[in-house]
Parts: structure tokens; sequence; C-alpha cells
């Protein structure tokens, strides 16, 4: 993800070079959206929105300079805000895809994922994405898991606002697999699970996650170049390491 750089952030800089930071005129300059539970990248802990995309906003806007509002809201609620321009920036996990490329800007991308299926402890039948075909897949409306879960031939797909609505459905035993992006996956077997689930099968439909903005924001640019200087100096390891126990690739 880091490869070249150097090269990006002085193309971005020469691009932006008459910028200035926005002045204190607002109570907040930016108005943020981001997921409403989408641990380990937002979500509450003592009444309190935490998460690695949480430090790494707290971290870009200090470098430009701004302060912010957050908007936590259902993620399926998320692009039509940007649309209607009701809001600044998205910080929420959102992998970048051409379709949504057509109605908003992306950032330059911050986190390389995948997407994993969870099934019962006991299930021995779904090892692989080809046995979801004829399967109940419980998803995460407005997730790219819709578009996988229809790829594979599940008999049917339920979506769910929040992803633990879809957890809970297979610990339920109401479907057959979920499927969400890894971190997710294994964040809530690891801590949440009880023994009742696991992941299976290899990591699927290789993902990046960017910042999104609306067409033509001013603060693309801006958020990139901060971006960038967080990876080069080291400080975007350091939350990544945080949160993920490893340095990132």
């Amino acid at each position: 993800m880091i490869r070249g750089i150097k090269t990006a952030l002085a193309a971005l800089a020469i691009a932006t070079l008459s910028w200035t930071h926005a002045g204190p005129a607002r109570a907040a300059d930016l108005v943020v959206a981001t997921d409403t539970a989408f641990v380990p990248f937002e979500f509450q802990e003592n009444g309190k929105y935490v998460g690695f995309d949480i430090d790494i906003l707290d971290a870009l806007t200090k470098r430009v300079g701004v302060t912010y509002e957050l908007r936590p809201m259902d993620f399926n609620g998320i692009i039509p805000a940007l649309q209607t321009g009701s809001i600044d920036m998205a910080v929420a996990g959102m992998t970048i895809k051409s379709e949504r490329m057509k109605v908003v800007d992306f950032s330059y991308p911050y986190y390389d994922t995948s997407v994993r299926m969870m099934v019962s402890s006991k299930n021995t039948t779904i090892n692989s994405a080809e046995d979801m075909k004829g399967k109940v897949v419980a998803v995460k409306t407005g997730t790219t898991s819709v578009q996988i879960a229809q790829k594979y031939g599940a008999a049917e797909v339920k979506q769910f606002p929040n992803i633990d609505g879809a957890y809970l459905e297979v610990r339920a035993g109401r479907a057959d697999v979920a499927i969400y992006d890894a971190p997710n996956v294994l964040y809530y077997i690891k801590t949440a699970g009880n023994g009742e689930v696991k992941a299976v099968g290899p990591a699927m439909e290789a993902q990046t996650y960017g910042m999104a903005y609306p067409i033509d924001s001013k603060w693309r640019k801006k958020f990139d170049i901060a971006l960038l200087q967080m990876i080069e100096t080291g400080e975007y390891a350091t939350i990544y390491e945080k949160w993920f126990g490893k340095k990132p690739n």
C-alpha cells in the first residue's frame, strides 16, 4: 500500500499549494459520518466512539488543522448523506468500489482487507465460498457481502442493518453462514463468540478501504496529503499495531 508514497505525496502537495486551514467560524469545520458498530474500526466504549478509524480521523484532522463533529449512522445511509451534502466526509471502513466511485469520491486507500465466512462451530458442511450455494446467508445491508452471497448462489440472503444481527442469526440456527469483512468477523469470534462460531474457508474478495467525500470535495486532497504523511512518518503503523496487534504490510 505504501509503494510510491513519496511520489503521490509530492503530486498532491503541488496540486494543493494554495489551500489554507479552515477558520473557526463554525463549532466544527467538518461533519464526519461513521458506522454505528464496526469493531474494531468504530464502536462505542463507555459512551464514547473509539476504534482504528476514530484514531486515524483524530490524527488526520490534527494534521490538517480542522475540527470535526462525528455523526454515527447506519452504513446504508452514508452514501446518500454524502450525495445530499449533509455530511462532509465518511470514515467507516468503506470498500472502494467502481459503482460507489460514480457517486462519491474516495481517498487514497488506507486499509487492505478481505471477506471471511463465519459458521456455527458444529458446522462441517461449509468450508469454501462455493459451499454457500443453496444456503441461507446473513449479511449487513449495503455492503459488498450482499453481492458476494448472491454471486455464490445463496438460496436466501438475509440482510441486517447491523452486522451483529447477522452473527446472531447464525448462532440461533436461522442462517447457515454469515459473511463480512475479515477484521470484524475475527474480532467477533475472538471477543464475543463464546466458542459457538468459527471462521471457515480462505479469505475472499480482496478489498481496500477509503474515506469517502462528496464529488469534487475540497477536503479530499488535503486529507490525502495528511494520510500519506502519516504513513511516511510511521504514525499510521503505530495506530495500526494498537488495534490489530501487528505491523501493516
